[in-house]
């Protein structure tokens, strides 16, 4: 059997360790949230530029959130085949399975992610440039 001394130094060194777990994580998540400057810059630039082009502006905090500051998935590989397909199949009238058909689209349906592109992975721009220029488009949004 233990004695009450010995007892007594077991459940405060399993309460110490314990606490002290719990104060690393608490700094590690604390460090995590803090802005990136450069998330920031770029999310305001991108506002920025999707105003100027007449897009509809998303607020800089929920920019800053998706794209953080290496552009997320958008710049994984913009101009690759499986990029392409996503792009292509946005571009379709909205019906599912059978009946969904390609629509020759607005540009403003690609500029909006050309802009992105252009911000978060420059080098990658003028290769999502071509796949833009390669779509075919008609003035039908306003």
């Amino acid at each position: 059997m233990m004695d009450k001394h010995r007892e007594r130094k077991v459940t405060w060194l399993v309460i110490g360790v314990f606490f002290l777990g719990l104060m690393i994580v608490s700094v590690a998540v604390f460090h995590t949230d803090k802005k990136n400057q450069a998330a920031v810059d770029k999310a305001t630039q991108l506002s920025t530029e999707l105003a100027q082009a007449g897009l509809p502006v998303p607020d800089a905090q929920q920019i800053y959130n998706v794209l953080g500051d290496d552009g997320g998935p958008v710049c994984a590989a913009p101009a690759n085949a499986l990029a392409k397909s996503i792009l292509y199949g946005q571009l379709t009238n909205g019906a599912a399975g059978p009946g969904m058909r390609p629509v020759i689209a607005d540009n403003k349906a690609t500029q909006g992610v050309l802009l992105i592109v252009k911000v978060y992975c420059p080098d990658e721009a003028e290769h999502f440039q071509d796949v833009v220029n390669d779509l075919k488009y008609a003035d039908v949004a306003s």
